[in-house]
């Protein structure tokens, strides 16, 4: 299987306005180098390989319960609703993307969801061929 972290890495910088720095020892995603949407999780001695994300009230209970060899209750972040993700099974990708996406959404200031919106919807409107 190849290094999911790069493209973990192109979906989370992708979005307005993202930083990434090591926070715990693991690459993390910062809205504005603030708030943190995504964590890396390679280091809790479990020998699983995922990434914490933010999500909306009811989505990690949603995901876990759908399907727990894909998703998780991660430690320290999960009383919280934030949603483990594993990287050491086979993932759908886009699914991925929209996760990510809905993360940066949780914690992002409206300001940059909005101008997120507009450019999905500009995104949407090209032509394709």
């Amino acid at each position: 299987m190849a290094d999911p972290l790069p493209r973990l890495r192109r979906l989370c910088l992708a979005l307005p306005e993202t930083t990434e720095r090591l926070s715990h020892g693991e690459p993390t995603w910062f809205v504005r180098d603030k708030k943190t949407f995504v964590m890396y999780a390679d280091h809790h001695h479990d020998d699983r390989l995922g990434f914490w994300c933010a999500a909306a009230p009811g989505v990690q209970a949603e995901l876990v319960a759908a399907d727990p060899a894909r998703f998780y209750r991660p430690p320290y972040v999960g009383h919280r609703g934030w949603l483990g993700v594993y990287l050491d099974v086979p993932q759908d990708w886009s699914e991925l993307a929209e996760i990510v996406t809905d993360a940066y959404r949780a914690v992002a200031p409206k300001s940059l969801v909005k101008q997120l919106d507009i450019t999905s919807d500009t995104a949407l409107d090209k032509p394709r061929g």
